[in-house]
Formats: structure tokens, sequence, C-alpha cells
């Protein structure tokens, strides 16, 4: 049963955390995974080309085009040995759906694949056809986790690379851990209430429109089955948050919190904290420096609605992960 506090469960190939488990008995450790962010989560490691019993070292496989076995036009993607042509496609896919059923009791957070693998891959993995090779593909494990579990974050470690993707697949890791907290057991209309109005700054932050639709969606609560609620809430929640947020819709933010601070703080002090948003829409420094300044006033002058934002801190400050965005 996940709560707040817990260390988010996040699932993982198994070689980024540097385990010996590629084809060629190497590995793919990954240094934020392993030793940044590792030390606020606790992994969950899958290497599903083992554990369906590729062995390792083992032949390289591939993502191939077939027509064998499916209508006239269309094509059914194979997964093949390079060399030896051994296709692995049912013993993969009837493992997958296994191995996916477990993950959705284990109370996953999140997911990091490894990019480019014919197993894990989520998107742009090479599929082969007669010589000619398009990156078009997913991954058969990939393609199993996400279509069972639509709304959990999923990324690759190549992707996380990018800052304001790292930036957003950290955050939804946070955001969906006290999602199904609240969800988990017993739950009341009114804490759902409350935990929408904790996230209102950091939903707007991603989008208008998926703030107020979720908005709308809260309001009618009492009208609906409380399964049927918390699985919309959950999917456009989720939905919203994946719309990576831009400097412009951040200072956007902040502008509309400086609104709850103005009778408090000092026209200096308000000069200073604009200043500082401005630039940070232009591109010219990161969001740290104004939320930073942000969040002095809010606990300065003690401002209740603001402290509860989690917009102010949507993951461990540790990582630092807003210095870079």
């Amino acid at each position: 049963m996940p709560r707040d506090q817990d260390p988010p469960r996040i699932g993982i190939s198994r070689c980024l955390l540097g385990e010996e488990v590629r084809h060629d008995g190497g590995h793919k450790r990954d240094a934020f995974l392993v030793a940044t962010f590792g030390r606020f989560v606790e992994w969950v490691p899958v290497c599903p080309e083992v554990e369906v019993g590729m062995g390792t070292p083992r032949e390289a496989i591939q993502l191939v085009a077939s027509e064998e076995g499916v209508p006239a036009g269309e094509q059914r993607v194979r997964l093949l040995g390079v060399k030896s042509r051994r296709d692995w496609t049912d013993r993969m896919a009837a493992f997958s759906a296994s191995r996916v059923r477990e993950l959705g009791s284990e109370n996953l957070a999140g997911y990091v694949l490894k990019k480019d693998s014919p197993s894990c891959g989520v998107e742009r993995v090479r599929v082969h056809d007669d010589g000619h090779v398009a990156r078009n593909g997913r991954g058969l494990f990939a393609e199993a986790l996400v279509r069972a579990l639509p709304d959990l974050p999923v990324e690759e470690e190549g992707r996380l690379n990018d800052p304001a993707l790292r930036e957003n697949f950290v955050e939804r890791v946070f955001a969906y851990q006290r999602l199904r907290a609240l969800f988990t057991g017993r739950w009341a209309i009114h804490s759902l209430v409350v935990f929408h109005t904790r996230h209102k700054l950091q939903l707007l932050s991603h989008s208008r429109p998926g703030y107020a639709e979720l908005g709308r969606l809260v309001a009618g609560a009492v009208t609906q089955p409380k399964r049927d609620l918390s699985a919309s809430y959950q999917r456009l929640f989720m939905t919203t948050l994946a719309r990576v947020a831009t400097p412009g819709r951040h200072s956007d933010v902040m502008l509309h919190a400086i609104g709850h601070l103005k009778r408090l703080i000092q026209p200096g002090d308000r000069d200073e904290l604009l200043a500082a948003i401005e630039e940070h829409r232009r591109g010219i420094v990161p969001l740290v420096v104004p939320i930073t300044l942000l969040r002095h006033h809010v606990r300065r002058h003690d401002v209740g609605y603001l402290k509860d934002q989690t917009y102010l801190e949507p993951h461990p400050r540790e990582l630092a992960l807003r210095n870079h965005v």
C-alpha cells in the first residue's frame, strides 16, 4: 500500500543499474539513475530478455516486419535472432503479459526503460523489412507495459538526458505516488478536494485546459460512483502532467501566486521577484531562481494556501532538477 512518505517504487531495465545482462554480457549503467535519483527511490529491476530465457551472453535480437499470419496488406512485427532467425515473438509476448500483470501489483510509481531495445524501447525502435530499416517500432515488453498501465509515468533513459524531460518525468513519479496513496483503500470526496487544491498551481504550470477540466470533475464528484471518479481523475491528472511545463507557463503560474502576496511583501521585494520571473520567461535564469525567491516570501509571510502547494517543491530539492530548466 503506497504512502506519500514511502520512496517511490520504480521499474527499471536491469542493465541501466549496471547489471551485466546485455546480449554481449555488458551493461548500460546510467549515473543519474544510479547515483542521484536512486537515493530517493526503490528500484524494481527487470530484464525481459534474461527472464524469458535467452541467457547472457546471447545472440542479438531485432524487430522484423512480417506479413505471416496476418490479413493481406497488414504486417506484424516479430522478434527474431539476428543470425539464427529464431522467433521469440510468442514467447516474449506471453512473458510480457504475465510479467506486467505481476508489476501491476508492485505499487509502481514509474518505469525507466532502455532506449532502442527490441524488448524495452518505447519509441523509434528499429524495425527491419527486406533490407530497409524504419525507426517506428516499440519493444514487445514496452508495448505490453504501456498498454496495461497507461497512467504510469514511463520514460527511456536516453530522453532523461534532456533537462526538461527529466524534470517532467521525476515530477510525474512523485505526483503519481501521492495520487496512488490517495486512492488506495477507502477514501473520501473531501480528501480528493484537498489533494486537488494542493496541486492547483502544479497543474496550471502544465495545462490550463487540463486544470479546468479536472476542476469540473472535482466539482461534480458527488454525482459519480467513486470507482469511476478515481479512474477518470487519475487518467486526466497524469495526462495533464505529461505535458511538459514551459518557461512561459511557469512564469504565468508564479505571477498568479504573487496575487496572494501582493498585500504582504514590500514593493522592492515584489519588483525583485517580478524581475526574476521575467528573466526566467526569457530564458536568462533557470526556474530555481524565481522559485527560490517565491518560496522565501511564502515562508516568511506564512501564506497557508501557497505553503501547501506542491508546485513549490514537487520532488526532492536535492535532485536540483529545477537548476537546469
